[in-house]
């Protein structure tokens, strides 16, 4: 159970939900169109990134940079668990890989976990760089579905669905890269003291709390604004995924703006965390909203 807690349990459950939300409220909800990885396979492809995701999380949690030694788990013990979890991701991405005939694909795989334990060890000393790559690799998983599912099956005669849906996974991933990257710099500030404490250089340390938090607030109206734009512009008509848009994800946003203006302490700061990662949540079931909207409109 300790070993669980320091793999992240609760944001591996978030990304393995999600990903299926795409495949399930998203994928195989296109007619006729058969994406290139079945269920059983999807499966693998969703556990191969939280093998990926567990073993980063726990490599940062037990011997991260800044961390103090954990006293229940020794060196071996650890890189032991750490290399268990990785190989298995990576193996699983190899063997999806070759599933769809493209071998090459495993370097996503292996960059995720190169960049994670980079980050862990090293990077993590780096301002703003290492939260930039932590939101990439957050989005990583996006990427994957699109490139295992669309790209190995695109052809003439589907070649301009499997376009609009590369083209909804990549406004997604933008999406959920940004409020990724607020979340690390709220999880900064809400580390502050032991980041100080433990010489971990982060934003808020290199140039105070107050100017993290305008900048991060500045950070919050580009998901704002996208919301507001493709609210308008393409599901103004699709009545229960603009409400839901509005009610689960805008209405959140919203409410981390205000909060977070006059937030000063980490509790408050874990109340935020919160909150995006609530966000992450419902922006992953609005893709299935705006399917069944779409659906139930032409059934209409």
């Amino acid at each position: 159970m300790k070993v669980l807690k320091l793999t992240g349990l609760p944001n591996l459950l978030l990304l393995a939900v999600a990903m299926f939300i795409f495949k399930y409220g998203l994928l195989d909800r296109q007619g006729s169109f058969l994406p290139a990885l079945d269920h059983f396979h999807y499966a693998a492809l969703v556990f191969a990134c939280v093998c990926i995701a567990a073993g980063g999380f726990f490599i940062n949690n037990v011997f991260g940079f800044g961390k103090d030694e954990h006293p229940t788990i020794t060196e071996a013990k650890g890189y032991n668990i750490y290399a268990a979890l990785t190989l298995i991701g990576v193996g699983l991405g190899y063997y999806i890989a070759s599933h769809v005939g493209k071998p090459l694909f495993t370097g996503i795989f292996i960059i995720g976990a190169a960049l994670l334990y980079i980050y862990a060890t090293s990077l993590k000393a780096t301002v703003a760089i290492s939260n930039i790559v932590i939101a990439i690799i957050m989005t990583l998983p996006i990427v994957a579905i699109g490139v295992f599912n669309l790209y190995p099956i695109i052809s003439d005669d589907n070649y301009r669905l499997v376009k609009l849906l590369f083209e909804l996974l990549l406004d997604y991933a933008i999406f959920i890269f940004i409020i990724s990257l607020i979340l690390t710099f709220v999880n900064d500030l809400a580390n502050n003291d032991a980041d100080y404490n433990n010489g971990v250089t982060t934003l808020p340390i290199t140039i105070g709390r107050a100017r993290t938090i305008k900048i991060i607030l500045g950070l919050t109206l580009v998901p704002v604004a996208m919301l507001l734009y493709y609210g308008q512009t393409y599901i103004i008509e699709l009545v229960y995924a603009l409400g839901f848009g509005l009610l689960f994800i805008l209405g959140p946003l919203v409410y981390f703006i205000i909060k977070l203006w006059g937030a000063a302490t980490a509790k408050e700061f874990r109340h935020l965390e919160t909150v995006l990662k609530i966000v992450l949540f419902f922006t992953a079931v609005s893709v299935a909203v705006i399917t069944f909207n779409i659906n139930y409109n032409v059934k209409g």
